[in-house]
């Protein structure tokens, strides 16, 4: 049995600390500051809270830092003396990767991107990973659950750089696909998009029913794609799409984990995000 302290049980760290009490270790995480909804999740995934965030240091062989991409450093910089292995799972650039291996020069730093939704009713995200040491370890961990694992490379920054690369794709493709149902629903041939868009198999355009899980997800979306607009301009390459899109997800900031708006409701609060 293995240790785990997991930073922190949102909806995606929940699901993989359930996963990984199933397969026999113990999770711990910290509930200093942590929501009442935060603590139910962690309950329901059986996680063991510590007294505060230097206990868990101090009794986790692992440490799974998932958090919103601005956090991550942040976090990093609470545990500087850590001495286990500390995987880095958000959406950041590479170069913020590098940055926090640097801030942890007593730990094993595992670069690890997730792709895919929470492991819950048979979905099975994959867990992307590199580094110089510690992945067939932190691999290890997964055997026999339903996050799978899949090692890139020994570089930090490989992983996240899949991660950001698939979530400019993804994500900014979702957005573009909710403004453009808007715009043919305002002029009465919605139904005439959807049957276009139906000739072409796998388009976003026809999973109309997705667009309130955009708005409710808006919140995290958007800085991942200011991660990614990030990357893409220290690559040379053009920023200036993804940076657009993050912006229209800014305007469902109040849908945050919202869950009971419809297609229309979604749509209105995009068009008015004041209203």
């Amino acid at each position: 049995m293995t240790t785990i302290g997991l930073l922190h049980p949102g909806a995606m760290g929940a699901a993989i600390g359930g996963q990984l009490v199933h397969a026999g270790h113990r999770v711990l995480w910290c509930p200093t500051g942590r929501s009442q909804a935060t603590a139910k999740r962690a309950a329901t995934a059986g996680l063991t809270p510590s007294d505060d965030l230097q206990q868990l240091l101090g009794e986790a062989d692992v440490v799974l830092s998932i958090c919103p991409p601005a956090s991550a450093e942040d976090l990093a910089r609470t545990a500087t003396a850590y001495t286990g292995t500390w995987v880095e799972a958000n959406a950041i650039t590479l170069q913020r990767a590098q940055r926090i291996a640097e801030l942890l020069p007593a730990s094993r730093v595992v670069d690890a991107g997730i792709v895919g939704s929470p492991p819950l009713n048979g979905k099975r995200p994959t867990l992307y990973l590199s580094g110089p040491e510690g992945t067939n370890a932190t691999a290890g961990l997964f055997t026999g659950t339903d996050v799978r694992t899949h090692i890139l490379g020994e570089r930090i920054g490989q992983a996240s750089a899949l991660k950001l690369s698939y979530s400019a794709y993804q994500k900014a493709s979702r957005v573009l696909a909710a403004v453009s149902y808007g715009l043919a629903l305002d002029h009465g041939v919605d139904q005439e998009l959807l049957d276009v868009a139906g000739k072409r198999p796998g388009s976003y355009l026809v999973e109309t029913s997705y667009i309130p899980k955009i708005a409710a997800r808006a919140w995290r979306w958007g800085p991942e794609l200011l991660e990614a607009a990030d990357m893409l301009d220290e690559a040379g390459l053009p920023d200036d799409m993804l940076r657009a899109a993050a912006a229209i997800l800014a305007r469902w900031e109040p849908a945050k984990n919202d869950n009971r708006m419809d297609v229309d409701q979604a749509l209105a609060q995009l068009r008015d995000p004041a209203g």
